[in-house]
């Protein structure tokens, strides 16, 4: 099953039921008006919710073409908005390049608690304030969560993973040193993160969703150019060991989302998920030579099956002067 937001002049938008091919769409207000209204009744919407999919996937619901640049975000705000660093390739080359003393943690994943105010739809402008902050995407998969316990185990928390989406986390890499040195987090590194138009339920993947893993492929072009197409199968830390750790000391509520961090790989053929990581890469050899993104730049992200399909369908976003 897969889900969207259509805009509607609302905070949170209209919830959508949207076909595989991701070419129609059906209102799915009568079951739930929004998707984190859906979330927090998940037990009693999903069947009604599935059926409706069914009914649209068969032609006994016509629904109306589905338009991404209408989506919002599937979550437009969200209870939680927790992002990792889960691909350790990514972070030992960034302790590699910036010459880090600190190791890299194998044990526990790292977790910071972001903005989950105002997140943007795949087609939407990222409005920025200025090319001199060292704009750059950042390529992740991401899981919505029901309503999680305190102390749940990796072993459990597969079963609280409502639904799968897509994002590119905007980084705004001149702040990122001093806020890390702070040891409080990001704030100013971290604009608004975009979004994937559909969210889908983890049986629409497949074989390709296990582990607690997305093991596909992320395809990042910037403007128009390919920069990489990292899997994310080889995420260090799955998303049920992310739950455990979160859920150590607290709950979550339904709508809680999850990123992945960076896909990265090991191979070199696979490229990179973020501007960030080549930079570093070019450091080891030498010196950067890649730049940031300036405004008018654009972004685009897919993830594909072996057929070829894109289950999120696709962010296709510019950066613009805010």
């Amino acid at each position: 099953m897969k889900l969207a937001t259509l805009r509607d002049g609302s905070p949170d938008g209209r919830l959508l039921v949207v076909s595989r091919d991701l070419s129609r769409a059906v209102d799915a207000a009568s079951i739930a008006p929004t998707l984190l209204s859906a979330l927090g009744q998940w037990e009693s919407v999903e069947a009604p919710l599935r059926h409706l999919a069914e009914a649209l996937e068969s032609g006994r619901v016509q629904g109306v073409p589905f338009d991404p640049a209408q989506a919002m975000a599937p979550l437009p705000r969200a209870p939680q908005w927790l992002d990792g660093s889960c691909f350790l390739n990514h972070a030992r080359l960034m302790a590699k390049a910036f010459k880090l003393d600190k190791g890299v943690d194998t044990e526990i994943p790292l977790v910071y608690q972001g903005a989950s105010d105002d997140f943007l739809g795949p087609q939407d402008d990222s409005p920025l304030p200025s090319e001199a902050d060292g704009i750059d995407f950042e390529g992740e998969f991401a899981v919505i969560t029901g309503p999680v316990p305190m102390g749940t185990r990796a072993g459990d928390a597969e079963r609280h993973i409502r639904l799968i989406t897509m994002v590119n986390d905007v980084s705004l890499r001149a702040f990122g040193p001093r806020e890390m040195l702070s040891g409080f987090g990001f704030v100013q590194a971290k604009p608004s993160t975009t979004f994937a138009p559909v969210a889908i339920t983890p049986d629409e993947l497949g074989e390709y969703w296990r582990d607690g893993r997305v093991h596909l492929p992320l395809h990042m072009s910037w403007n128009g150019e390919w920069f990489g197409h990292p899997n994310g199968g080889d995420m260090d830390f799955g998303f049920h060991r992310l739950i455990e750790h979160v859920t150590r000391t607290r709950k979550l509520s339904a709508g809680t989302i999850i990123g992945s961090g960076t896909v990265s790989n090991a191979d070199p053929a696979a490229g990179s998920a973020c501007i960030a990581e080549r930079r570093a890469i070019e450091m080891i050899a030498g010196q950067p030579l890649t730049p940031y993104m300036r405004f008018g730049d654009r972004v685009r992200l897919t993830a594909l099956l072996p057929d070829g399909t894109a289950p999120f369908g696709v962010i296709d976003q510019k950066m613009v002067a805010g």
